[in-house]
């Protein structure tokens, strides 16, 4: 039975398996048609009800795995498709009719590899064989046992028959045998071209993720969130607004100059994984340059844009870092709305002259853009 891809559902499966079937089932009717041609060409030696019951008994047989197929008894099967016992009962029917031709059996022996083609690339090597032992000994043994009954009309042309047919079934042997190692060496092929598309897909989400974030604190960089940013404001519309935020660590510059680099990035990394905790899952965070940063809050409100950047500033100023005495951590934060059509470098320029604002006021708080406009 031929491969399946694991997402395709049993109902297509099943589905596939009656067409298979259909496809057998006509083949059957041809071989009949070709028996009836027989018996009136008088080819065929036993009577006319003989003719008549066995051709009643194969279409019986069919309607009965017609049967089993539209119930799904099938499936309870390894092989689902029955294929061999499909075979095998091909087979017993072919030997049964060449039992009652005479000199047109040679013609009909071309239906032996017919039904061994069927299940070419369905069995495997050794079911296979099995099959091809069945024929050789089912065709053989009717043609002893012809001659010990001596009503074998033409004993040379018996023999020739059936060293033909070895020689055909040998072929078949070797040809299934090639057939079924050219498949494995392809199921095999597409197995590691599966598993290096993935490490493909994997190195590729890698290397978006590189190009994406930040490598010290993990979040977004500023050419992403600008991207994000715009992608944002192209897609809102007049019934909400997003919140943007420019966030600079206060003295930022003292830490590095007091402890050192590693001390300032330490600052950087305590920072991100504070956001972090405090924003939404749908808030964009994202480093900005050196000790700033950039936020944008969707479908968010002046109070609620003033509320989370209060509770983020409130939050930094009660960090605790490890192994270093570092006191008094502020932020301060310059705060403005996005509406529709507006520009967002303009919209990063208002953020940003809050942020001067709140600098210029003390640090540690937060300024909003609007404040400025209804002064």
């Amino acid at each position: 039975m031929s491969t399946v891809s694991q997402r395709v559902t049993p109902k297509v499966i099943q589905s596939l398996l009656l067409k298979r079937f259909a496809l057998a089932a006509s083949t059957y009717v041809l071989v009949l048609a070709l028996v009836w041609v027989a018996i009136f060409t008088d080819y065929y030696q036993a009577p006319l009800r003989t003719a008549v019951i066995g051709s009643c008994l194969v279409v019986l047989c069919q309607l009965l795995l017609l049967g089993v197929f539209l119930g799904g008894f099938n499936l309870r099967f390894k092989d689902p498709s029955l294929t061999e016992l499909q075979v095998l009962l091909a087979l017993g029917w072919q030997t049964y009719l060449l039992a009652n031709l005479d000199s047109a059996r040679g013609t009909f022996l071309v239906m032996y590899v017919l039904i061994m083609l069927f299940g070419l690339f369905h069995l495997t090597p050794k079911v296979f064989v099995r099959c091809v032992a069945f024929v050789f000994l089912s065709f053989s043994g009717l043609s002893l046992w012809e001659a010990f009954q001596r009503t074998l009309a033409d004993p040379g042309l018996a023999a020739l028959q059936v060293f033909a047919l070895f020689i055909v079934l040998l072929w078949l042997c070797l040809y299934a045998r090639y057939v079924q190692a050219s498949r494995q060496r392809m199921r095999q092929r597409r197995f590691a071209l599966q598993a290096h598309q993935e490490t493909l897909r994997g190195m590729m989400r890698q290397l978006e993720d590189l190009v994406a974030t930040d490598e010290l604190t993990g979040l977004y960089n500023r050419r992403h969130f600008l991207r994000m940013a715009s992608r944002e404001l192209e897609t809102m519309d007049n019934s909400y607004s997003h919140g943007l935020a420019l966030i600079d660590l206060d003295h930022f510059k003292r830490i590095n100059d007091a402890h050192g680099h590693a001390a300032g990035d330490q600052v950087l990394q305590a920072f991100a994984a504070v956001a972090t905790a405090c924003l939404r899952g749908g808030d964009v965070l994202a480093r900005y340059g050196g000790e700033e940063f950039v936020l944008l809050i969707p479908h968010c409100t002046a109070a609620h844009l003033t509320g989370c950047c209060e509770r983020l500033r409130e939050a930094f100023t009660h960090v605790e870092l490890v192994g270093l005495e570092v006191t008094e951590l502020s932020l301060s934060v310059g705060m403005t709305l996005l509406e529709v059509g507006d520009d967002l470098d303009e919209a990063l320029q208002r953020a940003d002259q809050a942020l001067y604002r709140a600098k210029r006021g003390g640090r540690n708080c937060c300024a909003a853009a609007w404040e400025n406009a209804d002064a």
